[in-house]
């Protein structure tokens, strides 16, 4: 029996506590196991916590009495989220080193200048410092170097030359590149500037390969596939007027959930796909949207000037391929931060206060610097007073997709404080998408 088993037989209330030094109950298991150093019997201790804000963790600590071996490793004990992403880091200072950063053990760590490349599943999931990483990668090479100077001098000395260039890296006397891969997008890299942009990191979210759902061991069931392909086409007009109900697990506590997905048809736009969660077990809810039709020839930019508190009770549909700008506030907000949504503009403004202020794991805690707290704080202030129609401030949605909306309360006729624009997209965006690669014709 695991020991998540054991917890829930035993009825000791949830697996996951929130991280509190006020919980005498929250203690480690022990468990006997073996050091991989000098094979003598050591402990391992395991503590299943949840960081507040974050994702649920599991903390191991493994001493060894004999020979006074240590090692610690946390591991994510959340759930794979629906896309892969990509962190690239433009290291410029010393300042950039001392970026936190949460690296799963199925992320790809890379910096192109040296042509070095730390392959996925090889190291354990850390959360550490860029200063960190680098550390950690050239005591890795350094470990079998006595070895490799008994056996192969020649590789031995080219090794200790590319130790030293790891290590030059920290004096940060040029500039090089971070890539962090991880297809189970669990992995994150401080922005130290947030809630502006930081020009010196780039996040994208992907779709992950079948090869990488094979290497995080996600496995499509092969039978509903087949049974759902033998089926014949529905009637399209029943499905807008039925609600879908299937079963799913909550992705806050894990519990049994139910998911309603339902055909919505837009005014003067388009079909969607709404689908809400509701968790009976800890009352968690989220929402998400996803475009009922293809993506759109041209890409969309829709621009609003804010001059009425009225304005907040537009509707609006984010596709999650669609970026939020308030130039105002010098404020962007990447696709895929917030997914698909379908609410009000206050809805959004909402979120993102929430994302930025609330959810913000390195905002709170340890992890919390009172200067960078307090520059939230003011943001959200600041997000507060634009929902209370106090700031005159421009919201832009850019979809290169097209598949946005900002509902114009003048429709049909024009609206004099929104501005919407039809542009051709980017190779980048293009790529992004995913059209590039792309062929639907004579590929047979």
């Amino acid at each position: 029996m695991s020991i998540i088993e054991e917890k829930d037989v035993r009825g000791d209330g949830p697996v996951f506590k929130d991280i509190s030094a006020e919980d005498d109950d929250m203690q480690p298991t022990v468990i006997e196991s073996l050091c991989m150093n000098c094979y003598e019997n050591g402990s391992t201790r395991l503590l299943l916590t949840k960081i507040p804000f974050f994702k649920e963790i599991i903390i191991s600590s493994f001493t060894c009495s004999q020979c006074n071996w240590s090692n610690t490793e946390i591991q994510s004990a959340g759930r794979i989220q629906d896309q892969g992403v990509t962190y690239t880091l433009l290291v410029r200072s010393k300042d950039d080193l001392n970026r936190e950063v949460v690296k799963a053990d199925s992320a790809t760590t890379r910096i192109p200048e040296l042509d070095f490349e730390i392959p996925a599943f090889t190291q354990k999931g850390s959360l550490s410092t860029i200063e960190g990483l680098i550390e950690r990668a050239a005591a890795g090479l350094e470990q079998e170097q006595p070895i490799r100077k008994a056996t192969a001098p020649d590789v031995a000395e080219k090794i200790d030359e590319f130790i030293e260039k790891l290590k030059k890296l920290k004096e940060v006397e040029h500039e090089f590149t971070l890539v962090i891969d991880d297809p189970s997008g669990n992995s994150f890299v401080e922005n130290p500037y947030a809630p502006q942009k930081d020009e010196a990191l780039s996040v994208v979210h992907y779709k992950r390969t079948a090869q990488q759902d094979a290497q995080l061991g996600i496995k499509a069931d092969e039978d509903a596939q087949e049974e759902e392909d033998g089926k014949p086409g529905g009637d399209i007009e029943s499905l807008r007027n039925e609600v879908l109900v299937f079963n799913t697990n909550c992705p806050e506590c894990n519990a049994p959930a139910n998911t309603n997905m339902k055909l919505v048809q837009i005014p003067h736009f388009k079909e969607v796909i709404i689908m809400a969660t509701n968790c009976d077990s800890c009352g968690h809810r989220t929402n998400e949207v996803k475009s009922g039709g293809a993506t759109e020839e041209l890409g969309t930019k829709i621009t609003l000037h804010l001059t009425d508190p009225s304005d907040m009770s537009r509707d609006l549909l984010k596709s999650e391929t669609c970026s939020v700008l308030i130039p105002e506030l010098e404020f962007e907000l990447g696709m895929a931060a917030l997914g698909g949504k379908f609410t009000t503009l206050e809805g959004l403004l909402t979120d993102i206060k929430q994302l930025i202020v609330s959810k913000n794991p390195f905002a709170c805690g340890d992890s919390g610097a009172p200067e960078r707290a307090e520059k939230l704080q003011l943001f959200g202030k600041k997000i507060e007073q634009v929902i209370a129609g106090e700031l005159d401030v421009h919201i832009i949605l850019d979809d290169p997709a097209g598949n946005s909306y900002l509902q114009n309360v003048y429709a049909p006729d024009p609206d004099p404080e929104m501005k919407v624009e039809k542009y051709e997209r980017t190779f980048e965006q293009n790529e992004d998408l995913g059209l590039n690669d792309m062929k639907t014709e004579g590929y047979q």
